[in-house]
């Protein structure tokens, strides 16, 4: 089985491990000096790496790291038992809501985005869930 690890790039530590614990009920594990933290209580741990505005992303990207709001095609999907306070947990912590709540066969969503500028979506699954819209895939 491979496990899965997600790093987050934050600006400021302290404030992202404010935010994500009140946000998503996760708790600190182990602490790597001033430059990361591991969230636990997820399905998947989370680390949150102190990175400065303005540094370089990686050696063949030709952009710099931001904390403006930002798109990327990789995003989280917190799966919540109730969407309603899901929603007002992540605002009260700091997040925004970026659209009306959606209803969809497979449950409700919420587009939302943290305190520097990352998406990520709350999801409240029907009782089928994806299995409302899932076809088969053996051929």
């Amino acid at each position: 089985m491979t496990e899965l690890l997600v790093n987050v790039d934050v600006p400021d530590l302290l404030a992202a491990e404010r935010f994500y614990c009140a946000a998503f009920l996760l708790k600190p594990g182990r602490r790597f000096g001033d430059d990361a933290v591991e969230l636990i209580g997820a399905s998947s741990k989370i680390y949150l790496l102190a990175k400065n505005a303005g540094t370089d992303a990686a050696a063949m990207a030709t952009s710099k790291r931001s904390y403006e709001r930002h798109w990327t095609p990789v995003y989280f999907d917190f799966v919540v038992d109730n969407l309603e306070e899901a929603v007002a947990r992540s605002i009260a912590a700091g997040g925004a809501q970026e659209q009306p709540t959606r209803q969809n066969s497979w449950g409700n969503i919420a587009v939302m985005s943290d305190p520097f500028g990352h998406g990520y979506c709350l999801v409240e699954f029907s009782a089928a869930g994806y299995n409302a819209i899932a076809t088969s895939s053996e051929a």
